[in-house]
């Protein structure tokens, strides 16, 4: 596609990074904006004199409406990323996503943006117990961060209805791959399981072990997002999964990662936590068809990609 100015929210987070990187490998211009509350300037050091970076919150109509002069479309990821971290503050949850995505909507409207891609959230479905989970299906947020990022496609939606912002939103089903933080309190599984692996430490499991989740490597969403920025014609508020299609249960993790890094450990188990689902897997038929989504990385390649960007 021609040369196009993308802004790209949260873009410090570990999403974000490898959007930015992509984007540029593309040839595109970049915005970068992000506050810094949960990203990490570390992501950007080596791409950050390509980009025109504003540090500020999304929440902002001001800064917002600066980074959006002269943009034409936008990924917006800009969140509070953790079920977790939501359930203990569920108003920073809800003023991160809902707050500042009206804001980002509101703005992108008067700026006359082609696009927005909203990152939205598997979580939306809870313990529906239909799987694969299709877009139609009642949602059933379990957590703060679920109901705020399904709040987000409904303004989403509401935009493209009411203000005709081209919008979409795609619901990620458990991203995973280099980059994300293994060291935080409420990092993502897959990181932090390599981190304490391959320093011969036991993975604690919250619940049995037999919960399952649609885990999906960054590269896809990555292509997921262009997709869904790039598609011709009108989206118009579409909601739709990024996943695989394929599910695997946390002792499967567990087993995998033991091939992966040549190790033999067994996990320990601790009661589940608050706002937890059980089973997550993705039926991607609606974005296979409207964008031509496909998931090109594998569950187990992406776990061998993953664990060789550990530093040794």
């Amino acid at each position: 596609m021609a040369r196009e100015r993308f802004l790209v929210t949260g873009a410090a987070g570990f999403i974000g990074r490898h959007m930015v990187t992509r984007l540029l490998r593309d040839g595109h211009d970049v915005v970068c904006l992000d506050d810094f509350s949960t990203g990490s300037r570390d992501n950007l050091d080596d791409i950050r004199n390509n980009t025109n970076f504003i540090t500020g919150s999304v929440t902002d109509a001001d800064t917002v409406r600066q980074a959006l002069q002269g943009v034409d479309r936008v990924i917006h990821l800009a969140s509070v990323p953790s079920v977790p971290r939501s359930v203990e503050v569920p108003l920073e949850s809800a003023h991160a996503s809902i707050i500042g995505t009206v804001t980002l909507l509101d703005e992108a409207v008067k700026a006359g943006v082609k696009r927005v891609v909203q990152a939205a959230s598997s979580s939306a479905y809870g313990d529906n117990p239909e799987l694969p989970s299709v877009e139609t299906a009642a949602p059933c947020p379990l957590s703060p961060y679920a109901a705020a990022k399904l709040t987000q496609e409904i303004y989403g939606a509401m935009f493209s209805t009411c203000y005709g912002l081209d919008t979409v939103a795609l619901r990620y089903f458990n991203i995973f791959g280099p980059g994300q933080r293994p060291d935080s309190d409420y990092a993502a599984v897959i990181p932090k399981f390599i981190h304490i692996m391959r320093r011969g430490g036991q993975p604690e499991i919250y619940g049995d072990g037999l919960h399952t989740r649609d885990f999906t490597y960054i590269d896809n969403a990555v292509d997921a997002n262009l997709l869904a920025a790039t598609a011709p014609g009108t989206l118009a508020g579409a909601v739709m999964n990024i996943g695989t299609g394929n599910a695997y249960s946390l002792n499967d993790l567990v087993r995998e990662l033991n091939g992966v890094l040549g190790t033999d450990i067994q996990p320990r188990y601790a009661p589940p936590r608050a706002g937890d689902i059980k089973d997550s897997l993705a039926n991607i038929a609606k974005a296979e068809k409207l964008i031509g989504y496909k998931p090109t990385v594998g569950f187990v390649e992406g776990l061998r990609r993953t664990a060789e960007s550990f530093p040794a």
